[in-house]
């Protein structure tokens, strides 16, 4: 497999992995989803849409895709540095889809619901010290025309999350360690970032940002900790497609 942790770290020892490899990846989805957010802003503002820098909070599953377009490409210069392509960070094999797709849905059912609960719950005592919290317009349930729905629904959530999954735990996690040659010090790093990017899919204010980021951060403990046991990207693509289209199915609306 050209994405193993021996033929990392062949390549590490010949030089082929910039050390900045890991590390800009990690932060490019939070860096990228400011940029993105800020174009769609000034976007709204030339249309002249009331109330702008709150409308904007729920186009994330469209302005998204501008993230992933950036993250992809700088995963093809990156791997292209090794001599790998995009596909060789999933690693697919087809004679295991099989077992992995079962997996992927397991996956989504063991650790999806009780870390999102648990970092909901963590969330509103740490951010805001108590669980009756009232928050922002347009902060969970969103509603977008119906074209901007459409899109959100059948295109935005197949491609985030292969990409997420392929930035965060194809590239990064796998080469992290390489270097660190520490699992916990890379969970640890790899957690941080994934949860991070939550912070800025929407900007509601400081403390909704840290919100976001407690309640997110169990969940990217636990895929990272079994990422590193289970050593392969389809099933979490399969769990984090899940993940992803539920929310784009039960929290959007057409208005």
């Amino acid at each position: 497999m050209l994405n193993s942790f021996e033929a990392i770290q062949s390549r590490q020892a010949e030089g082929r992995i910039p050390r900045f490899g890991p590390l800009l990846m990690l932060a490019a989805r939070s860096v990228l989803l400011l940029l993105a957010q800020g174009i769609t802003l000034w976007l709204l503002t030339q249309f002249k849409v009331a109330n702008a820098t709150v409308v904007v909070r729920n186009w994330w599953t469209v302005y998204g895709t501008l993230v992933d377009l950036g993250c992809l490409g700088l995963l093809v210069w990156l791997t292209g540095r090794e001599g790998l392509r995009l596909r060789d960070l999933i690693g697919l094999v087809k004679a295991r889809l099989k077992k992995e797709i079962p997996l992927g849905l397991g996956l989504f059912i063991a650790i999806f619901p009780v870390t999102i609960l648990g970092g909901w719950l963590l969330g509103r005592l740490i951010a805001y010290g108590s669980l009756n919290v009232t928050f922002p317009d347009f902060t969970f349930t969103r509603t977008l025309p119906l074209l901007a729905v459409l899109y959100s629904r059948l295109l935005w959530w197949p491609v985030w999350s292969v990409t997420e999954e392929m930035t965060y735990n194809g590239y990064a996690m796998p080469r992290l360690l390489a270097w660190t040659r520490s699992r916990w010090l890379s969970v640890a790093i790899v957690s941080f970032f994934f949860a991070l990017q939550h912070s800025f899919l929407m900007l509601a204010g400081f403390r909704f940002g840290f919100y976001s980021f407690i309640t997110f951060l169990p969940l990217t403990i636990a895929m990272e900790i079994v990422y590193l046991r289970i050593r392969r990207l389809p099933p979490f693509i399969v769990a984090h497609w899940l993940m992803d289209l539920s929310s784009v199915l039960f929290l959007l609306t057409v208005g």
